[in-house]
């Protein structure tokens, strides 16, 4: 399938042209339709009845099934959370570690708070190293070998980074400590719905967190902690109730994956929004978004370099990135320039790499060549 055509008549927006993707996408018609139908539907059938129960189960396991197909893991090891940020914290204070123990981060002055937040918490009790980054956010393999050590007990990273998109080697990362045995956690919130092969059992991982509302276009509220059965029992559950455990003969016995980790109600309706969307982006194919995404980005990126005292950030080559694109101007304020694009119907964001302030363009599949040319015009007369 060709996304060269219009898909934007399957989303509900008028004259706004939105590029903060890598924020919180926009959502299908389809996928808003599928929550109002669970909606209706569950109280209909009558609110904790048998049908309803049943419906429920029924919607959890084919979002199980279509999310196991994008990250190519089995259902079970998919656990509903509300955010990333959430499957970051049931790592970073369910680890079981040692006091001597210690964890290998990207240099927290270049990574998101929601994969810095936690780690920096965790400082507190052990020993928490962070690898030097350059400007794009990439280090040095041969520095993280060094880093490791015989008590080294996890390495976080991020598999693309929310201010310049760069892709990390996540699978070569991964070669190197499945050798040394040294568990590995992923935030994808910038990759899953945007790259088109995005496989844990190549990564290698133990551990992976993304949200709905990204790239996959889900609702908001919606997240995915993967957690590999064979290491759920490196992480203690940060919750337990009815729906994760049981009482027997006075001690609290743990149920399986994924149930374990998953105490207290979810977002029901919103997980049927969130298997509809992911349903939607597998039928138009991986490859052909990433393959839309990257040509959109790539001719922002041609056109934006022309205007006198620009700086692009990011890598140069198409492989190497996601499909944001993070520039400065010169002498002018980023904030100040977000805004008055957004007077305009033109929804960008202002993020940061180290200090700097800067611009971020994050487009998705359904946004349009002409949108961009347009974007990109209104800069030029800022």
């Amino acid at each position: 399938m060709n996304l060269d055509y219009d898909v934007s008549q399957d989303f509900p927006f008028k004259d706004t042209i939105y590029l903060n993707n890598a924020s919180t996408s926009l959502m299908p018609i389809s996928s808003i339709k599928a929550m109002t139908d669970f909606l209706v539907n569950y109280n209909e059938m009558g609110p904790d009845s048998k049908k309803a129960d049943n419906y429920v189960t029924e919607i959890f396991f084919l979002a199980r099934k279509a999310i196991s197909h994008l990250i190519k893991c089995k259902p079970d090891e998919v656990i509903f959370t509300q955010s990333t940020t959430d499957g970051v914290n049931m790592v970073a204070n369910g680890l079981k570690l040692k006091q001597t123990s210690n964890i290998i981060i990207r240099d927290s002055n270049h990574e998101h708070p929601a994969n810095h937040y936690p780690w920096v918490r965790l400082a507190e009790k052990l020993a928490v190293r962070s690898l030097k980054v350059n400007n794009v956010g990439y280090f040095d393999l041969e520095e993280l070998r060094r880093m490791i050590d015989d008590n080294t007990d996890l390495v976080v990273l991020s598999h693309a980074l929310f201010n310049t998109g760069a892709i990390l080697p996540v699978e070569q990362i991964g070669n190197i400590l499945a050798e040394k045995n040294i568990p590995y956690f992923i935030d994808a919130a910038q990759t899953i719905g945007c790259l088109e092969d995005v496989n844990v059992d190549k990564i290698k991982c133990n551990f992976m967190s993304f949200n709905g509302s990204k790239w996959l276009c889900g609702p908001m509220g919606t997240g995915i902690f993967f957690c590999k059965k064979e290491s759920s029992e490196m992480l203690e559950p940060l919750q337990v109730g009815g729906e994760s455990a049981i009482f027997h003969e006075g001690k609290i016995a743990y149920k399986e994956m994924p149930a374990k980790f998953q105490a207290g109600f979810r977002n029901w309706a919103g997980i049927a929004g969130l298997e509809a969307s992911v349903v939607y982006l597998l039928r138009l194919g991986l490859e052909n978004v990433r393959k839309k995404n990257i040509k959109l980005a790539n001719i922002m990126r041609e056109e934006i370099s022309r205007i006198p005292g620009v700086i692009l950030y990011g890598p140069e080559e198409p492989e190497k990135r996601t499909s944001i694109v993070s520039f400065s101007l010169l002498n002018q304020d980023p904030k100040i320039v977000v805004e008055r694009l957004e007077k305009q119907n033109m929804i960008l964001a202002v993020r940061e790499i180290f200090t700097q302030k800067v611009i971020r363009a994050s487009m998705h599949f359904f946004n349009t060549e002409v949108q961009i040319m347009k974007v990109v015009n209104a800069i030029k007369k800022s």
